[in-house]
């Protein structure tokens, strides 16, 4: 006698909200960080003021990046609560109308008209909200905006990716602090575009050439602006 087992599918784009969230936030950390510390050291500045340039840009940046975070997840939580609210008085007020229009959806799908409506009765039987919800608002539990965890994981991310270079600054001799920075910072940039490429199920040649090649003009020109303006 044969056993039915479970098939379990993990696909990459599961994974493409919290990677996007953090490779975007550790790159911007690198890339923001890295610059300004570039700039900073290319105009000669001390040691001292470098770090308080670096650390400045790791905390101001989390900041940034958390309430900005917040604000934007937030507006998409009201926005969610909004739909919501607004289906719970159609149901109240329309349900025939809201079976109507479930079933329509799953006509779109493929669906005969019978089979639409017996499915849509059915799962309006067991839960009407959630089944509006999943199928004409596209909101789930998974993909519901928490915008307290988004910006802690935003401010997370960024500070990760921050941390790299000024970590450099502070272990290298200070005539060579620029050039350690600039090179610790650009390979990170393509370590992460690697990984998040790998990780998203993209090939990570093309990922990785972008981002480094983005993180070479920045370092470019907060350099040279460090050496017009140098002390």
């Amino acid at each position: 006698m044969s056993r039915l087992r479970m098939h379990a599918e993990h696909h990459a784009v599961e994974k493409l909200g919290w990677l996007r969230a953090a490779v975007l936030g550790a790159n911007d950390g690198t890339l923001s960080t890295g610059s300004l510390i570039v700039g900073v050291a290319s105009s000669h500045a001390s040691r001292g003021s470098i770090l308080v340039a670096g650390l400045s840009a790791l905390v101001a940046g989390a900041l940034s990046m958390a309430a900005g975070e917040y604000v934007s997840v937030s507006s998409q939580a009201d926005s969610e609560h909004a739909d919501l609210a607004r289906e719970k008085r159609e149901l109240a007020t329309d349900w025939d109308g809201e079976v109507n229009e479930l079933t329509g959806i799953y006509r779109k799908r493929g669906l005969d008209e019978a089979l639409a409506r017996q499915v849509a009765v059915e799962l309006m039987k067991h839960d009407p909200l959630a089944a509006h919800a999943r199928d004409e608002l596209g909101l789930s539990d998974g993909t519901a905006a928490r915008p307290i965890q988004a910006a802690f994981a935003s401010a997370s991310a960024f500070s990760s990716g921050a941390l790299l270079p000024v970590l450099t600054a502070v272990l290298t001799p200070e005539p060579y602090v620029s050039w350690a920075v600039s090179a610790i910072s650009v390979l990170a940039l393509a370590g992460l575009g690697a990984v998040g490429a790998v990780a998203g199920g993209a090939r990570p040649l093309r990922p990785t050439l972008r981002v480094t090649f983005w993180g070479l003009i920045a370092m470019i020109v907060t350099g040279g602006i460090g050496q017009l303006f140098g002390v």
